[in-house]
C-alpha cells in the first residue's frame, strides 16, 4: 500500500463559454501533462436561467472524448449523426468525437431554475484521433451505487470500484470516474490504479486528502491568483486536488461531510496540439482540421437519410 500525497490544489475559476453560459473552469488550457489523459473540466451550476439558458449552440469537436454528468436540471443534445436526447438528473453522456462531430448542448433548469452539471474532456491517443464518433447515454437509474457500512456513497460512473462496474465502457484511457460522498467526520481509504493519474474535484462540503486522522488543514502548495503559496489547507467547494503517485488516497471529511468526483486515467504521454474544441498531436493536423471545417469536409460520418 502506497499512500498518494497531495501534489497541488487549485480553485475553479469563473468564466463564460458557449453563447454566454456562466460556469467555473476546474482545469484546462494549461499544461495538459499535469492531468493527462484529461484535458479540461467545467463545473456549470446556477439558479438563474439568464446565466445559462442560451447554452452551447452547434460547435465541432475532433480528437477527444467528452463526459457530461448532470446533477440538476436537464441538457438537451443533438448532433451531426442524427442523435437527439435529453440528459436528466443523474444522467451521464460519454461522447467520442473521434474524426469529427458537430453538436449542441442546451441546458434547462429544474422547477426552481437550478442547473448543475460537469463536463470533462479526455484526450484520445493518436491511433484513435480519427476513430468513428459515437455516443453513450446512461440514465441515472443505470449507474450503480455502493453504500459502505459507515455511510460513504460511491456512484460508479466509469470503471470498477467496490465490486461495482460502471455502465460506460470502451474508453481509450481506461479511466475511473466516481461520485463519492463521505459523511461528516469519517475517514476513507480509496484504492486507485497505480499507473493512472488521479484527481479529485470537491463540489460540496470540505475535508482533507491526506493520511491524517484529524481534519485540520496542513501545509500544502496551493495556487491562488497565479501565485503558488504554502498555506494551511482545508479543501472545500470548487477545489481540484491533484495527487502524486501511489495506489490509494485518503480523505478525511469535515464537519459537513464531503462530496467529490474522483477521476483516474492512464496517461497517454503524446504531444498535444490544441485549439478550442479540436485536439490533435501536431500543428499540421490541427491546421488540417480547421481547413476541413472551413471547406465542408470536416464531418466524415453523417446522419443516415
Amino acid at each position: 500500500m502506497t499512500f498518494r500525497p497531495v501534489a497541488a490544489t487549485s480553485q475553479a475559476q469563473p468564466t463564460m463559454e458557449g453563447a454566454g453560459v456562466h460556469l467555473h473552469r476546474v482545469f484546462g488550457f494549461d499544461d495538459p501533462s499535469l492531468t493527462d489523459p484529461f484535458l479540461m473540466m467545467d463545473d456549470f451550476r446556477n439558479d438563474d436561467p439568464r446565466l445559462y439558458s442560451r447554452g452551447f449552440p452547434w460547435h465541432p469537436h475532433r480528437g477527444i472524448e467528452t463526459i457530461t454528468y448532470v446533477l440538476e436540471g436537464t441538457v438537451e443534445h443533438a448532433d451531426s449523426l442524427g442523435n437527439k436526447g435529453v440528459l436528466g438528473p443523474g444522467s451521464v453522456q460519454w461522447m467520442t468525437a473521434g474524426s469529427g462531430i458537430v453538436h449542441q448542448e442546451m441546458p434547462s433548469g429544474d422547477a426552481q431554475g437550478r442547473m448543475h452539471g460537469f463536463q470533462l474532456w479526455a484526450n484520445l491517443p493518436s491511433s484513435l484521433k480519427m476513430t468513428d464518433p459515437r455516443y453513450q447515454d446512461i440514465g441515472g437509474s443505470d449507474i450503480p451505487v455502493e453504500i459502505d457500512d459507515d455511510g460513504t456513497v460511491a456512484k460508479v460512473i466509469i470503471g470498477s470500484f467496490w465490486g461495482k462496474k460502471g455502465p460506460v465502457d470502451g474508453i481509450a484511457a481506461e479511466p475511473m470516474l466516481l461520485d463519492i460522498s463521505v459523511p461528516a467526520g469519517k475517514r476513507k481509504v480509496l484504492k486507485v490504479d497505480t499507473r493512472a493519474n488521479a484527481l479529485a474535484y470537491v463540489f460540496a462540503g470540505s475535508g482533507t486528502f491526506r493520511d491524517a486522522s484529524d481534519p485540520v488543514g496542513i501545509q500544502v502548495e496551493k495556487e491562488f491568483a497565479g501565485q503558488e503559496l504554502n498555506i494551511r489547507d482545508m479543501t472545500g467547494n470548487r477545489t481540484l486536488v491533484r495527487f502524486g503517485s501511489g495506489d490509494e488516497i485518503t480523505v478525511q471529511a469535515g464537519d459537513e461531510g464531503i462530496r467529490f468526483l474522483l477521476m483516474t486515467g492512464r496517461p497517454i504521454r503524446e504531444p498535444v496540439a490544441w485549439h478550442g474544441p479540436i485536439v490533435m498531436n501536431t500543428r499540421a493536423e490541427l491546421a488540417k482540421a480547421f481547413q476541413e471545417l472551413n471547406n465542408g469536409s470536416f464531418i466524415k460520418h453523417k446522419a443516415a437519410l
